[in-house]
């Protein structure tokens, strides 16, 4: 038990500490919502990955998927790398840099408002990104929980408060640059942690060897296997439909995310986006793949822990389960771990939202002639206001983190990733097809949620961000264009001249 203290006294020091440090970088707005537009390459890779991988894909995630569908789910974590961040990175970074700033957009609502000339389309997408990041929040909060309460035996909602407690302080003292600097520390402490809680787990089983043989004698218990052994050691799993589902979700949604996009939105020159692809994917094939390639032992770990009194499995309750069998200083440094995966997730999050209701719904909106300093003022209450909202939803969670997390993920991805990455590359994308993707992300999330016509809420999460792909051209090519004049404007700046040097382009 000291061990474990020790390691969080000293965890929350540093991230108050660099909370403190970067308070000279958020006196502006620029500095509080983008760092300046001069982030480097690895505390944007790292705020990127940090971002992406939480308690929901530790605990959540690699829980339920693992126990589903073995070591197949390490193709969630691969695909997360090779989609939801190299291709991410190189289709969408570069283009997000230069239009953003050309466009002087703070955030993706603003740059829906911008890129369509829309008022209403801002207003629009800034009451969705607030209303479907909160379960996102709230999802966070309670996979980080259980495990404080298998390692402390502290109540749930003590946890929750603390935490939000925390993350708010280094937000509002030091606002991007803050959490840029302490996801690249916490990024560190992932890589190392997932390697040593792995090694740790296999080891206990006997070995990898011994541990692959002991899943590969489980029999199946999903129908269309006929109950053989082996399934959860093959190739492509039990289930590979429901699988290529997870993975769509997990991957291609971050592309649509107003957290992780903003990642890009600051990154500091060409340079910085070429490294940060690499850094991002590689550490997205560690934490990632290494997360769902550990929740592929879970069977291994069936005890009472893992059901309810009703006798159903409680998949959040799986990998706690198998991190308790654990020396007590792995588990400190599990909890590090998913400390660190989790508070850079909610600094983004929490970031994310206040910058975006204060830019995009209140400023000229709500209240007329905002200058800096009410700006910042108000971006720091919203903080706040978000923070307090998400803990009130975490403390009595509706469902399971997978769940929380596919509605949020589904919603926001849904709305925004098509609009988006065709607005980035198609001067053709018209307002009515931006407003057609809203609504049939939203609609279709949302009312699947009460009428259950897509059993799983991964699945229509994936359906959502599929069909807006598809939504979005054809509306298109059906409803009036857009000012010929304006887009060319905007487009402008992927015209420009720039000189480089012959190692960086061999053109004449």
């Amino acid at each position: 038990m000291v061990t474990k203290v020790i390691f969080l006294i000293i965890f929350f020091a540093v991230m108050i500490a660099v909370g403190i440090y970067s308070r000279k970088h958020a006196t502006n707005v620029n500095d509080f919502v983008l760092g300046g537009r001069s982030v480097g390459p690895w505390l944007t890779a790292f705020a990127y990955g940090t971002s992406y991988f939480s308690a929901v894909v530790f605990v959540g995630y690699a829980g339920q998927f693992g126990y589903k569908y073995g070591l197949s789910a390490t193709w969630i974590g691969i695909g997360n790398a090779v989609i939801g961040s190299l291709l991410a990175w190189i289709i969408l970074g570069r283009r997000t840099r230069v239009m953003s700033k050309h466009l002087a957009a703070a955030t993706m609502p603003d740059y829906f408002g911008k890129r369509y000339d829309s008022k209403a389309l801002r207003i629009a997408a800034s009451a969705i990104s607030f209303i479907f990041l909160i379960p996102y929040t709230a999802s966070v909060y309670n996979g980080l929980s259980r495990l404080f309460g298998m390692a402390f035996d502290i109540p749930y909602s003590v946890c929750v408060i603390a935490m939000a407690a925390l993350t708010g302080v280094y937000v509002i003292l030091g606002g991007y640059m803050a959490t840029a600097i302490n996801d690249f520390i916490q990024g560190i402490i992932m890589i190392f942690g997932i390697i040593a809680v792995i090694v740790a787990v296999l080891n206990g089983q006997g070995g990898f060897y011994e541990a692959v043989r002991k899943l590969a004698e489980i029999e199946s218990d999903i129908p269309v296997t006929l109950g053989q052994k082996g399934a959860f050691t093959s190739f492509f799993g039990p289930d590979l439909p429901n699988l290529i589902g997870v993975v769509i979700l997990t991957s291609l949604g971050t592309w649509g995310l107003p957290q992780m996009v903003h990642k890009f939105y600051a990154i500091k020159d060409e340079k910085s986006i070429k490294s940060g692809t690499i850094i991002s994917t590689f550490f997205a094939i560690v934490v990632s793949g290494g997360c769902y390639f550990l929740g592929g032992f879970g069977r291994l770990f069936d005890t009472p822990a893992i059901y309810s009194e009703s006798g159903s499995i409680l998949y959040d309750a799986i990998i706690p389960s198998m991190l308790s069998t654990l020396p007590d200083i792995l588990i400190g440094i599990v909890i590090v771990l998913v400390l660190s995966a989790s508070m850079s997730t909610l600094s983004s999050l929490v970031l994310t939202s206040s910058s975006t209701l204060t830019l995009d719904l209140i400023k000229d909106n709500i209240v007329k002639d905002m200058d800096e300093k009410k700006q910042l003022l108000c971006m720091r209450i919203m903080l706040v206001f978000f923070i307090v909202i998400s803990v009130i939803i975490a403390l009595d969670p509706p469902t399971f983190i997978a769940q929380l997390m596919g509605i949020s993920w589904g919603a926001l991805a849904g709305a925004f990733l098509a609009p988006f990455m065709y607005g980035l590359y198609w001067k053709g994308v018209t307002k009515a097809a931006v407003w057609a993707s809203f609504a049939c992300g939203v609609v279709l999330t949302v009312s699947n949620m009460f009428f259950k016509f897509i059993a799983s809420p991964i699945n229509a999460g994936a359906v959502a961000m599929i069909a807006g792909m598809i939504v979005v051209p054809i509306v298109s090519l059906i409803t009036p264009k857009m000012d010929k004049k304006k887009v060319d404007e905007i487009f402008t700046c992927m015209d420009e001249t720039v000189v480089v040097s012959k190692k960086k382009s061999i053109e004449e």
